[in-house]
């Protein structure tokens, strides 16, 4: 058992090196390359660079003062970044190279020293110097660098950075060495002997160390080896895969399975010696430390008498463990009833979630995701269609047994619905209608084959109730919805074509856009009014761009509007974002009066694709202040959780619930948050403090380490030795020695 929990914790943790290791070097790399992207972009608004790319390079004398100054410019440029050791810039109408340190006037001169082996000189100059590049990677291959072969990986980026397809006025070159892109994973070589390959998302190598191309290249063809797989074991090595998100290479690393046994043969050993030792020191601790840690208990039992006294008087006689455990097994039996009250509301949960969402009182589409995974309620999709099923037949609703008649149907009906084995949602809304939703992945699969499933299954329950049970229902659907923000819209849709599917007397299943007609007034509900507001105030800009196009769509190209219409919703529009410029948030803002300015600014006369381009710019504008709002917010927070903990760190009972409490947020909130502003965990930063104190008191020979413990927030020295230890590295006594010592 030794020997095998060897292997595995052997296995695992090489794995997990191998994929830290693996990620590391990933971001770094990822870094890098970013880095040599902006090197691009700062050369694309070099001035001097500008200058030379729009001079007249033929028929007149080079600029000889412009170019020195562009090589002098362009030399910085590698001292910060390995990857920009060695690169090149190729202006077309000097038809000149400039590198760090030289300027080449032909590029036949920078072709004889630095050229790649089997690309011709003219191959070279039509696919590099004068092609379009945009953000372009040449897989790894060999360069001859000065008589000196080696592997790059070629970046190219054409100058202007909107450059189209042709020639273009500069060319940015740069070749990475391929020793620079594997150098960072070399942990994984030279410690187990092992071997790495990066190769882009074309399958072609970027780095290769430690294995040759072929056998990379059978690797990736052997059906055996899956690689999208973390890690597997293939034919003698552990194969550990990464692949990333940004640029879509993958990283792949190879250790032998004998490096990985040569470390469990040595724990086998340890084990077996250890193993008979550690049993008998156990049952002796084991005995100190079952009376020591019976203290906490004592406690606990006497904190819980406090709080709910002796109990019964017959528990007056029972001892302590016998109190511990009544009133364990009380919380439990209340848990218990609780869980099973929560399940007997989730319906009514769920309900109540799809009724809001129809009714349109969320205001963003954040706010949706968070109550649908609260009550459960899975949509299974953001694109879909509401419907409307009403009942026929029932235009009095005056006594029960009509009611009760009506119930029976809906319920009949809603059993068809869920028997038919589409996946739709349902809700009651009045005696006679069911509110129904269909929602799928995607728009192309709802526009598509989602619709005629649709048509199908509501034209089969029709058919069902009526012939099985006489039930005669009216059926309609309102408009496609493309996001979950849009779901109430739908419904209104709805509600309207059903109105003139009754007005008219139809029988068979009625779509919204069969009833669609021209109309000279404009659509502008108060609810899509609303959540423009609310997702702007949320500085949701997506979302609320999102919103806007689909107002501007809505009078566009399902309405004819009259000039006077249009101008009516203009100033609606206008209006909206004036009631938005009220909120104090951004009447503190410095573009305050630019801001309003420009609302006013707008004329009702221009056509709403314009008008609604220049409401994007403002609330791009206005979502920015909201935004930069929330992170002075956030730092506020933290510095007064910081200020908090300084001054409450010695109270052993501080915990994330009371410092949540002190700045008045949630807990789950102020975790989160401090991670991400801080970097580190709430508890590792008190825990730093509390040490960075001890540190102080450490050094005053009047203390012993348990009072220095009490006072730091430690009801146990132990506790305070071992992080102690864990922060700075030595215990507490040897931290004292040293510093007297010093």
């Amino acid at each position: 058992m030794s020997y095998q929990t060897a292997i595995n914790v052997t296995e695992s943790v090489s794995i997990e090196n191998g994929v830290t290791q693996l990620q590391k070097s990933k971001e770094l790399l990822e870094r890098r390359m970013a880095e040599v992207e902006g090197f691009t972009r700062q050369l694309a608004i070099n001035q001097d660079l500008g200058i030379l790319m729009n001079e007249n390079g033929t028929g007149s004398q080079a600029n000889v003062y412009g170019i020195w100054k562009m090589m002098k410019d362009v030399l910085t440029f590698g001292q910060t970044n390995d990857f920009l050791k060695q690169f090149y810039v190729y202006l077309s109408n000097y038809d000149v190279v400039l590198t760090p340190g030289s300027a080449y006037f032909r590029p036949e001169h920078y072709y004889e020293n630095y050229h790649y082996p089997g690309m011709p000189f003219e191959e070279w100059k039509s696919g590099v110097l004068e092609t379009t590049h945009r953000s372009e990677i040449m897989a790894l291959r060999p360069f001859m660098e000065n008589k000196t072969e080696t592997s790059v990986v070629t970046y190219m980026q054409s100058l202007p950075l909107d450059s189209f397809n042709g020639a273009s006025p500069a060319v940015v070159v740069v070749l990475i060495d391929q020793k620079m892109i594997t150098d960072p994973l070399s942990g994984l070589t030279d410690r187990y002997g092992g071997w790495i390959h990066i190769a882009d998302g074309n399958g072609h190598t970027v780095g290769l160390r430690g294995a040759d191309e072929e056998q990379v290249t059978a690797l990736a063809k052997d059906r055996d080896f899956d690689g999208g797989k973390l890690s597997q074991f293939y034919e003698e090595d552990l194969v550990i895969t990464i692949k990333s998100d940004t640029t879509g290479w993958v990283y792949r690393a190879g250790i032998p399975k004998a490096a990985l046994m040569e470390s469990a043969n040595q724990i086998k050993f340890i084990s077996w010696t250890v193993t008979g030792i550690a049993l008998f020191v156990g049952l002796i601790v084991g005995l100190l430390l079952s009376y020591r840690n019976s203290a906490p208990i004592i406690r606990i039992i006497g904190v819980m008498k406090e709080q709910f006294g002796p109990g019964q008087e017959e528990g007056a006689h029972r001892n302590e463990f016998d109190f511990l455990h009544g009133n364990i097994a009380q919380m439990l039996t209340q848990h218990k009833r609780l869980e099973s009250e929560v399940v007997r509301q989730a319906p009514l949960v769920r309900d109540a979630f799809f009724k809001r969402l129809l009714a349109g009182e969320f205001q963003t589409r954040d706010e949706i995701i968070a109550a649908a995974v609260q009550s459960n309620a899975g949509l299974n999709g953001d694109v879909g269609y509401v419907g409307i099923l009403q009942v026929n037949g029932y235009p009095l609703l005056d006594n029960v047994e009509v009611l009760n008649e009506l119930n029976a149907a809906r319920l009949i009906l809603k059993q068809a619905l869920i028997d038919s084995g589409s996946s739709v949602r349902m809700t009651d809304t009045g005696s006679d209608k069911i509110v129904f939703l269909f929602a799928f992945p995607d728009l192309e699969g709802a526009s598509g084959l989602g619709k005629e499933e649709v048509a199908k299954t509501l034209e089969s329950v029709s058919r069902r109730a009526f012939e099985e049970f006489r039930i005669s229902v009216t059926v309609v659907l309102g408009g496609l919805f493309q996001t979950i923000t849009e779901v109430s819209q739908s419904y209104e849709q709805a509600k309207g074509t059903l109105d003139v599917a009754v007005h008219q007397n139809r029988k068979e299943l009625t779509w919204f856009e069969d009833t669609r007609h021209e109309s000279a007034t404009y659509h502008y509900p108060l609810e899509l009014e609303l959540r423009l507001i609310g997702t702007v105030r949320a500085g949701e800009l997506d979302e609320a761009r999102r919103i806007l196009a689909s107002i501007v769509s809505q009078n566009t190209e399902q309405r004819e509007l009259s000039y006077e219409m249009k101008g009516q919703l203009a100033g609606e529009m206008k209006g909206t974002f004036l009631k938005l410029l009220d909120q104090k948030v951004f009447m503190e803002a410095e573009s305050f009066e630019e801001t309003k300015n420009r609302i006013i600014a707008i004329q009702p006369s221009e056509p709403l694709e314009v008008i609604q381009e220049e409401l994007d710019d403002v609330m791009e504008t206005l979502c920015e202040v909201v935004r930069s709002r929330k992170n002075d917010s956030h730092m506020r927070t933290i510095e007064a959780i910081k200020a908090y903990v300084q001054s409450a760190y010695g109270d052993s009972a501080l915990t994330l619930y009371r410092v949540a409490e002190q700045v008045e947020r949630p807990e789950k909130y102020i975790s989160q948050l401090f991670k991400e502003v801080t970097g580190v965990n709430l508890s590792d930063y008190l825990e730093n403090v509390r040490m960075e104190h001890a540190s102080i008191l450490l050094k005053h020979e009047a203390l012993t380490v348990d009072e220095i413990a009490a006072k730091v927030g430690y009801n146990s020295s132990h506790s305070f030795r071992r992080a102690f230890k864990r922060v700075t590295g030595v215990s507490p006594s040897v931290f004292r020695q040293s510093a007297l010592d010093g």
